[in-house]
């Protein structure tokens, strides 16, 4: 069933193939109890610790609005948020693959083949465009996937 030895499959856009993968897709996820209107969205506003800013990025009109109000240091950003940025993306991307059947099942038929957000724009959670950077996204996409594989195994 797995295609262990495809290409890596590369993603970035919402309209390209395998758009879903991006956090700008417009799937709602619940976390904490509250309704976001993207994975961004949710990952935005966990940067703060003023209320108020994040209810205004919670309530953004896109996610390019929310990733800009994210970006905004004219609100001070967590003191811890360079060591849990990774645990607040697994947890947007974990809950967003888990509330949409269709999307768990778009993950899971990927196989083991090597996710990458592939864009010149970011060099963390992106490959930098020539594969130099981390690609933090789709690592935590390939553990999300091997947890939902792992999950549907055992029930």
């Amino acid at each position: 069933m797995c295609d262990e030895s495809g290409s890596p499959i590369l993603f970035y856009s919402v309209s390209d193939k395998y758009g879903e993968f991006s956090n700008f897709a417009a799937f709602p996820i619940k976390v904490g109890g509250k309704m976001w209107p993207t994975s961004e969205h949710y990952f935005q506003a966990q940067k703060f610790t003023d209320s108020a800013h994040i209810k205004k990025i919670r309530n953004a009109r896109s996610p390019m609005e929310a990733a800009r109000l994210g970006r905004s240091r004219k609100v001070p950003i967590k003191k811890d948020w360079e060591k849990s940025k990774d645990s607040v993306m697994h947890t947007a991307v974990s809950q967003k693959f888990a509330q949409y059947k269709e999307l768990k099942e778009l993950l899971i038929s990927t196989g083991n083949r090597k996710l990458v957000e592939h864009t010149v724009n970011d060099d963390y959670w992106g490959d930098g465009g020539d594969g130099t950077g981390k690609n933090m996204l789709g690592r935590i996409l390939m553990t999300v996937r091997e947890q939902l594989r792992s999950v549907e195994c055992n029930s």
